[in-house]
């Protein structure tokens, strides 16, 4: 096939992202300190590939200025992470800063600063405190979303100068859905009533955050801007038939619209509120908490996009015995003959760029969003490197730039999408996957003191950068 030249808007940002759990390491943190995937990892370590977690990590929280010297020879335009909650605070009921933890984000975010990469910082992903999980049950209290109150406003405050880019969550709806949902992860409880109310209490936590940073003015006085980064998955149904499309409806309204109409419309769904009332599966809520929803929603939002979920209806009885799940609704599709990333198991189909940033642009306003994840996890990558010890990472370089063609077409026709950001600046943990799936434009060599080494799709995201333009397959809807 043929190539194009694809032109990028001059102003469009060209960044990377990690989080702080996933990268920092535990140098320095108190043994009271822990989040909720540290306190998994030492209760279930055996989950994790082959050990590792994030004890170690990359150990960014002591190298962030070599990794921020390559951010720079990438010429990263921003650069995404989080400061985890249960080491910012040595005590989460009064909001008492760990000022060696509070310096060293701030050291991180001037480095940055004078390396020209924007920071762009999220207040949770995935770092609830343990002790908040254990004592109250973590974002199933109202407790807890006032402490993520009095958490924001010390971050607000100490950092609300130099950063323009908050956001509250990352993938807020994640750890409960593998947690009380399909009980995959530590503690395994099968809970669909917690999995709600979790969910509630991450959308009002957002709103409540959004409520504060208006309070104390950051957007006046700094320029700033919050947000929240969700994941929403894009839904196909296995065919046009009713049945179907009513299938994958029902997936998209437990799934996406759950975050996606009360974060940005500030509202949720009323046919939400019907089903969880005959399923019985009702969070707790006030008047109250619903009118805080609906007169703080964010600014602008990032979605983390990787690949289509595709559905059909059920084909067999749903057993009544079982606590209710939405799988009551649908049954997930297997499409014959998809293109796959064998090593990771997921479908690629790039048009899900294009198809999402049409939602956006018809159904949500066409409010200001970016991608704040996207990339390509290969297991081995070892074994493509070449004679100079360079990992040829053609495969990333594929991926992104058929992701990047399909969300630049959307923009061309009127998306409100402002950037683009890989998953991930560097190899990085993942939960229970550890370091088997690497992500990076950045090896973290483990069998040599996590040295770092730039893969081939770091010259070529360079090369980006630069030129504003790259190559891709030219298919027809481009003609």
């Amino acid at each position: 096939m043929q190539t194009k030249t694809i032109n990028v808007p001059d102003d469009f940002i060209l960044g990377a992202a990690v989080s702080a759990w996933q990268t920092e390491g535990w140098s320095g943190k108190k043994d009271y300190q822990d989040s909720f995937l540290d306190m998994w990892y030492k209760n279930d370590k055996n989950v994790w590939h082959k050990g590792y977690g994030p004890a170690v990590a990359t150990d960014f929280k002591n190298r962030y200025k070599e990794d921020i010297g390559y951010m720079k020879e990438i010429g990263l335009t921003h650069f995404r992470t989080s400061i985890n909650w249960s080491r910012f605070l040595t005590d989460y009921e009064e909001g008492v800063v760990d000022e060696e933890y509070a310096a060293y984000i701030d050291d991180m975010i001037n480095e940055l600063l004078r390396n020209g990469v924007e920071p762009m910082i999220c207040l949770e992903h995935y770092e609830l405190p343990a002790a908040l999980f254990e004592k109250y049950g973590g974002w199933g209290s109202k407790h807890v979303v006032e402490l993520f109150s009095t958490y924001a406003k010390k971050v607000f405050e100490r950092y609300g100068d130099r950063v323009k880019h908050w956001f509250t969550f990352n993938e807020p709806i994640v750890i409960q859905t593998r947690v009380y949902l399909d009980a995959l992860r530590y503690p395994y409880e099968q809970n669909t009533k917690k999995w709600m109310q979790w969910n509630h209490h991450k959308v009002l936590a957002t709103a409540k955050a959004v409520q504060l940073f208006k309070e104390m003015g950051l957007k006046e006085k700094y320029g700033a801007k919050i947000g929240v980064i969700l994941n929403p998955e894009v839904t196909y149904a296995r065919s046009s038939a009713p049945h179907d499309q009513e299938a994958a409806r029902m997936y998209d309204l437990f799934f996406n619209r759950i975050f996606l109409d009360p974060s940005i419309k500030g509202e949720y769904p009323q046919e939400l509120f019907d089903l969880m009332s005959k399923h019985d599966i009702t969070f707790e809520y006030s008047k109250e908490e619903l009118q805080i929803i609906q007169d703080n929603t964010v600014e602008y939002v990032g979605l983390n996009l990787y690949y289509p979920h595709r559905i059909q209806a059920r084909t067999t009885a749903w057993n009544e015995a079982m606590p209710f799940h939405p799988e009551y609704y649908y049954a997930k599709f297997d499409l014959p003959g998809k293109k796959m990333n064998p090593y990771r198991g997921w479908e690629i189909y790039p048009k899900i760029m294009f198809d999402m940033a049409m939602r956006m642009k018809n159904e949500y306003g066409n409010i200001e969003w970016f991608i704040a994840e996207n990339g390509m996890g290969v297991e081995n990558e070892h074994l493509f490197k070449n004679e100079e010890g360079i990992i040829q990472d053609d495969y990333r370089i594929d991926f992104i730039a058929e992701h990047l063609k399909w969300l630049i077409k959307a923009v061309e026709e009127g998306a409100n999408c402002t950037g683009y950001m890989l998953w991930a600046f560097s190899d990085n943990v993942s939960p229970m996957n550890a370091f088997k799936n690497r992500y990076g434009l950045v090896e973290i060599d483990l069998e040599n003191n996590r040295n770092r080494n730039l893969k081939k799709s770091a010259y070529w995201y360079k090369e980006i950068i630069e030129n504003k333009s790259f190559l891709a397959e030219d298919e027809d809807v481009f003609k």
